[in-house]
């Protein structure tokens, strides 16, 4: 769907080894920014006791984005590393299962893209939207598809509704998404459903 420098540098990324001045050039993109590699963000900050008084301690929760197959121990030790005070301290912060138990921390694989999912995709797009192309890409943000992919079980998103691409609200208070397109994806995921189960 790209053309010109950016198809060419996608082509080199996805090589193995990744082309790194391909990367560097992607990088200065900041969608694709973020799905070339770990991002770490501090998304809240507190310190304090009183609004007249100098904070005697102070915290910040940074939230790390990880690369599918990256280690977060090794993470863990970059932002270390980045923080170099010996007086700051850098904690995981444990995350819980559904059923409750922590989480381990290790690294989690991507997904493979199996014939059989893409096919079926493949079938209900040409029904439902024809002439819309399927694109595999990987989500900027994470979902709880992490704990069967630890697992060793394959697990997809699958963006099923339009959006309008200039009126991003992801996370805000005023997320949504439109009524029709909703419904629509709801068909969509329905035809998606019987297609995978069909013994085709």
């Amino acid at each position: 769907m790209e053309s010109g420098q950016v198809a060419a540098d996608m082509k080199a990324v996805a090589k193995q080894p990744p082309d790194p001045t391909a990367v560097q050039r992607l990088s200065t993109f900041p969608y694709y920014n973020s799905l070339l590699h770990t991002t770490c963000v501090a998304t809240m900050l507190s310190g304090g006791h009183a609004p007249n008084a100098l904070p005697q301690t102070a915290r910040a929760n940074v939230n790390c984005r990880i690369f599918p197959g990256e280690d977060p121990q090794e993470v863990h030790k970059t932002l270390e590393r980045v923080v170099n005070d010996p007086k700051v301290r850098v904690s995981i912060v444990p995350q819980l299962a559904p059923d409750g138990k922590v989480v381990p921390v290790v690294p989690v694989p991507p997904s493979p893209l199996l014939p059989e999912v893409t096919m079926a995709m493949e079938r209900v797009l040409s029904i439902v939207w024809p002439g819309v192309p399927l694109v595999a890409t990987m989500s900027t943000g994470a979902t709880d598809g992490k704990y069967v992919r630890i697992a060793g079980i394959p697990t997809y998103g699958i963006s099923c509704m339009f959006f309008d691409k200039n009126d991003n609200r992801e996370h805000g208070k005023d997320e949504r998404v439109g009524v029709q397109d909703f419904y629509d994806g709801v068909d969509f995921n329905y035809k998606l459903m019987k297609e995978l189960s069909s013994s085709r």
